[in-house]
C-alpha cells in the first residue's frame, strides 16, 4: 500500500516541477522601462541594475558610476520586449525589442537580467545593436520566448568551464574566416545581430547579417556567468578587426544555451566602440 501510494505521489503533477517561462523577466523589463519615463533615464538604470551591472561607455563600466551624478529627466526613452529567455533555474534571463528615444524610433535594446537574492530582477547588462526597428511590433505586443535548453551542466562553474571553450572555439575560428565560425556555434533558432538592418527573422537574414561582419575579428573574453543550473549563460568581450585598411575595435555580447549538441550561440551581438555621447540602450 506505501510503495503504491509513493508511486502515485510520485507521479502526481501537484509534484511535478513547476514549469518555468520568462514571465518574472518580461515583468522587470516592463517595469525597468516604466520608471524610465517616471524617473528618467538616471533614476530607473540606477534602480534596475544589480550591483555588479554594466553598460559600455565606451569600456565596460559599473553603471552604478556610470549614473550615479545627478542628472536632470531628460527626454522620454521608450523600449518594449519583443523577445525573451530564461534559464531552467529561474535566475538567468534576457530580453530584446526596439526603443524610441524623445519621440524617435532609434535601434534595439538588449539586455541580461539576473534574480537577486531577495527574489527581485536586476540587470547585469544593457546596451544593444543599431538594428533597424521598422515594423517592430508595437507596445503591447505579446512576446516570444526562447526555447529553453536540454542540457543543463549541474553548477555554474562547470558551465563557465564548457562555455569557455566554446568561445575560445569560436574566437579561433573567427580569426580566418567569421561566417564559418558562427554558423558552426549558432543555435537553429540563434540571432545574430550588429548591422543597421532588421534584427534576422529567419536562418537566410541570420547569413546576410553575418556577411556585414568583417571576415577576421579577433575576441577576448572579459566576463560573464552562468545559471545555477548551468543551462544558460551570458559572456561579453573585446573584439577588434580591420575595415579599409584602419583598425577598429568593440565588444561582443552573448547568450550561450546548453543544447543537445552543446553549448550553441542563442543571441550574439557585435558592438562597435559607441561615441562617449550615445544615449544609454543604444
Amino acid at each position: 500500500m506505501r510503495f503504491a501510494l509513493a508511486l502515485a505521489l510520485i507521479a502526481s503533477p501537484a509534484l511535478a516541477a513547476p514549469k518555468v517561462d520568462p514571465a518574472p523577466v518580461v515583468a522587470a523589463e516592463r517595469a525597468f522601462a516604466a520608471d524610465g519615463l517616471a524617473l528618467g533615464i538616471q533614476g530607473s538604470f540606477l534602480k534596475h541594475s544589480a550591483p555588479e551591472g554594466i553598460v559600455l561607455q565606451p569600456e565596460p563600466r559599473l553603471a552604478k558610476a556610470v549614473f550615479s551624478a545627478p542628472q536632470p529627466k531628460g527626454p522620454a526613452l521608450v523600449w518594449w520586449p519583443l523577445w525573451a529567455g530564461i534559464s531552467h533555474s529561474g535566475d538567468l534571463g534576457f530580453t530584446t525589442g526596439p526603443y524610441s528615444f524623445d519621440g524617435k524610433p532609434r535601434a534595439w535594446y538588449f539586455t541580461v537580467w539576473a534574480k537577486q537574492p531577495d527574489g527581485s530582477w536586476k540587470w547585469l547588462f544593457d546596451g544593444g545593436p543599431p538594428s533597424d526597428p521598422t515594423g517592430a511590433a508595437p507596445q503591447g505586443s505579446p512576446v516570444a520566448y526562447a526555447r529553453m535548453a536540454e542540457r543543463r551542466a549541474g553548477s555554474p562553474s562547470k558551465a563557465m568551464t564548457e562555455v569557455s571553450q566554446a568561445e575560445a572555439a569560436l574566437a579561433q575560428a573567427a580569426k580566418t574566416d567569421v561566417k564559418s565560425a558562427y554558423l558552426a556555434h549558432v543555435a537553429a533558432d540563434g540571432r545574430v545581430v550588429g548591422s543597421r538592418a532588421k534584427p534576422p527573422a529567419d536562418r537566410a537574414a541570420l547569413e546576410a547579417e553575418l556577411a556585414t561582419r568583417p571576415a577576421s575579428i579577433t575576441f577576448a573574453p572579459l566576463g560573464g556567468q552562468a545559471s545555477s543550473a548551468g543551462d544558460l549563460a551570458w559572456t561579453y568581450g573585446q573584439a577588434s578587426w580591420s575595415k579599409d585598411g584602419a583598425a577598429q575595435r568593440g565588444h561582443y555580447v552573448r547568450i550561450w544555451r546548453n543544447d543537445k549538441a552543446g553549448w550553441k550561440l542563442l543571441f550574439d551581438e557585435l558592438l562597435a566602440a559607441p561615441p562617449a555621447t550615445a544615449p544609454p540602450h543604444s
